[in-house]
């Protein structure tokens, strides 16, 4: 059975481990960055903004309604990160804020409806597989712990559903194995409930709500299958999963963006190769629509723009990319601007002025990366 510790998050480029316990030291690039403001970009390239104050990768960027992003834990220098930090589009500046209570990477981030942030499970040299979940309060810059999940696991996903309830799939488990559970978080009590188990175990998946209130599961990784083609939907009024159409290609660790459509586009991944294919779910036939990207990646972003086209960038095949393409409507792809740092295991958020920001990641020669930069869309913006 292939463990994950030996393929995982695209580290066997950097010659690493996931086994965090040895870990090799990584270097970091210094935040010589640290309070650059915000200047009007040039449209459809990236532009360097503030760098965070800690370098990391395998951490979340989350959104807030006071149009900051909160970025929180991930693994750096030090091992795995507890502290988390906020980005003000205003002055491009990074501000620490209150620290996770435990220490984790591969975990998930959901903005709740209350305004505040759920952190769940993720990975900890220490602890190992994580349990426990968090709660971010923006007024008070804390966390608070909330009720645990009832299974450890990293390298999940979390779906917020139009109930408030937040919809937790798959993911690694104890025993080194792919997990088939799905777990409810209720905001309103602060718990979590077993519901109805995926059909195939997997991690590295994606999960997509789609229009309906349904979540599209695509792809991943299974401990005794391998790489995955298979799909699922969730429904939550029955608590159930039902299988639809397979993608043409097996994959994980690639993306998944809901389009305003409704039809989910799934891009890159990795397959025991970079994959360069993308594919089109349409979910009122559950049938799938191929095209290819410029260049094949995986661990790579994508990110829904105000015009509808999908922005993809960075990821990694064969070393760290700096390339970035865009998706249409009608079906291609074309080159955009590409990102001053290459990078791939980043995060990237779009801001309420329709511009993306990407922070951190990992890039070439083993670095572990502070640096951000901002994506202008044209919109004539560089700030809320």
């Amino acid at each position: 059975m292939k463990t994950l510790h030996s393929f995982v998050a695209g580290l066997r480029a950097a010659g690493l481990s996931l086994a965090r316990q040895t870990a090799l030291p990584l270097l970091v690039l210094s935040a010589g960055l640290t309070g650059v403001q915000p200047c009007a970009g040039t449209p459809f390239e990236f532009e360097e903004t503030g760098s965070l104050n800690t370098a990391r990768y395998l951490h979340t960027a989350t959104l807030l309604r006071n149009g900051k992003v909160l970025v929180a834990g991930g693994f750096g220098l030090a091992g795995d990160l507890a502290s988390t930090e906020l980005y003000d589009p205003a002055s491009g500046t990074w501000t620490p804020s209150g620290s996770l209570a435990t220490a984790r990477d591969a975990h998930t981030a959901t903005f709740l409806p209350g305004g505040t942030v759920l952190v769940a499970g993720g990975y900890n040299s220490t602890v190992g597989f994580i349990a426990s979940a968090e709660l971010y309060h923006p007024a008070s810059g804390s966390w608070i712990p909330t009720g645990s999940l009832n299974i450890a696991r990293y390298f999940h996903t979390a779906t917020l559903l139009p109930t408030g309830k937040v919809l937790v799939t798959g993911g690694f488990g104890l025993d080194s194995i792919s997990l088939p559970s799905a777990e409810l978080y209720d905001p309103a009590s602060g718990t979590w409930t077993t519901t109805g188990s995926l059909n195939t175990a997997r991690f590295l998946h994606t999960a997509t709500l789609l229009r309906t209130g349904k979540v599209l599961v695509t792809g991943g990784y299974n401990s005794d299958v391998g790489y995955l083609a298979s799909a699922e939907v969730y429904d939550p009024a029955s608590g159930t999963w039902t299988p639809v159409g397979s993608l043409p290609t097996a994959r994980d660790r690639h993306t998944a963006t809901l389009l305003p459509n409704g039809k989910v586009l799934i891009a890159g991944g990795f397959n025991g190769t970079e994959l360069a294919s993308a594919e089109l779910y349409h979910p009122a036939s559950g049938t799938w629509v191929t095209s290819n990207l410029n260049a094949a990646r995986e661990e790579h972003t994508a990110t829904l723009l105000p015009n509808g086209q999908v922005l993809v960038a960075g990821g990694f095949n064969g070393t760290e990319l700096a390339s970035a393409e865009l998706y249409d409507a009608s079906g291609t792809w074309t080159a955009t601007g590409s990102l001053n740092m290459a990078r791939f295991i980043h995060t990237a958020t779009l801001l309420r002025n329709g511009n993306v920001l990407v922070a951190g990641g990992f890039g070439s020669s083993g670095v572990a990366l502070a640096s951000a930069e901002l994506y202008d869309v044209g919109l004539g913006f560089s700030s809320q």
